[in-house]
């Protein structure tokens, strides 16, 4: 799996699963359960993983929506 995005922003999380799921790109959000550590304050980023294989087309929804990504 490839990180695709990491981002402190619970809405922006939402909004990109429901895009990739519309495109049926399966996707994995880790580090959900970190807000348990940190006290609930929104420190630590979440991440959103996807396979390998999707992660083109994954990267081009997210274009094509105007959401931006980090330089790689």
């Amino acid at each position: 799996m490839k990180e695709l995005l990491r981002t402190n922003d619970p809405t922006l999380v939402a909004f990109i699963l429901a895009l990739l799921r519309g495109e049926e790109i399966n996707c994995f959000e880790m580090d959900v359960h970190m807000s348990v550590l940190e006290g609930s304050i929104g420190i630590l980023p979440r991440r959103l993983m996807v396979r390998d294989a999707d992660l083109f087309r994954a990267r081009s929804i997210l274009r094509d929506n105007d959401i931006a990504l980090p330089e790689r």
